[in-house]
């Protein structure tokens, strides 16, 4: 599953919808989600399903994610200031580390709660069940459908994105238990049904939230082969050697490197042609759009012996 968030995060085509009504459709989301997950809780309580009430738990994480998503790309669209001077793009991947990071306790609440009832199943009113988790598949698949063009490009609505789709995946799951019980009076399926949601959503948070703490620790993007970028600019006319190369993503579609590039000392004064082809080499060939080269004459790198091709060496007395 992690390779699969590698793929989808840096391939998706850009869709680009105007901000402002792509705002109004998460803040509807937002609305609609509130209200279902107070009928569910109702409902849940009522009917004495543990299912329903789980449903409403990972319901009430869509209506708070997506309100975190909705301020959160507000936010993300302000300029760069001299106090954050990257702009403020991460805001959105915060918003998202939040989402998955809830989604897990959700997770492992709802684990625990399920296994206590397999000890002591308690009975449930299975037309409610039905009746309530129909409305909440609707409401979801609704939801979904407001944010899925929007989930393509950015992993804030994408977190947001995904909490519905597992929500609808637990309504069908609710109905299913609600109509077994009704049929059969199994009443064992009410946890079995909400251990299945559990595990669902402690599965997609821990897939989801790796490509998040990847960026937000500047981690290399993937798709990335940091060695056969050195090695490629090492191979660059004019170029001597490489070394401090830094590559990491501002957010999910800017990449950035930094190095210092060592060249004969006759090309050190005018370097620009060579920062050129530097540039569109890495551009081309590794699609990193944001490059800070420094120049460093070959008679006068110091700490060319010592220096890390890839990186900084830490000092360890700090």
């Amino acid at each position: 599953m992690a390779g699969h968030t590698h793929s989808h995060t840096h391939s998706h085509r850009h869709v680009h919808i105007d901000p402002a009504a792509g705002d109004r459709r998460v803040f509807l989301a937002v609305v609609v989600n509130v209200g279902l997950t107070v009928g569910q809780i109702i409902g849940g309580v009522l009917a004495g399903s543990l299912a329903l009430i789980a449903d409403a738990v990972h319901n009430l994480s869509d209506a708070i994610s997506l309100g975190i998503a909705f301020f959160a790309r507000k936010i993300a669209r302000r300029q760069s200031d001299e106090r954050m001077t990257f702009g403020y793009v991460r805001a959105e991947l915060v918003a998202a580390l939040i989402n998955y990071t809830t989604l897990i306790a959700i997770g492992v609440y709802l684990a625990y709660e399920a296994v206590l009832r397999f000890f002591s199943p308690q009975e449930v009113e299975g037309w409610l069940v039905v009746g309530v988790a129909g409305l909440a598949l609707v409401i979801d698949a609704v939801t979904a459908l407001l944010t899925y063009s929007l989930a393509k490009t950015s992993a804030n609505i994408r977190a947001a994105f995904l909490h519905n789709v597992a929500d609808a995946l637990g309504s069908v799951a609710v109905i299913l238990a609600g109509a077994l019980i009704l049929m059969f009076g199994w009443y064992i399926v009410d946890p079995i049904v909400t251990m299945i949601i559990a595990v669902y959503i402690l599965w997609m948070g821990f897939a989801e939230v790796g490509e998040v703490a990847r960026i937000l620790m500047l981690g290399v993007p993937p798709g990335i082969d940091v060695e056969e970028l050195v090695a490629a600019i090492r191979k660059v006319d004019g170029v001597e050697d490489v070394h401090h190369v830094h590559v990491w993503a501002i957010d999910e579609h800017r990449n950035s490197l930094e190095a210092h590039v060592v060249v004969p000392d006759e090309l050190a004064g005018d370097a620009k042609e060579l920062k050129d082809r530097i540039r569109a080499l890495v551009r081309e060939r590794f699609g990193v759009t944001h490059t800070t080269l420094e120049i460093e004459r070959a008679s006068e790198c110091h700490e060319c012996e010592d220096a890390k091709p890839i990186g900084h060496l830490i000092d360890a007395s700090h």
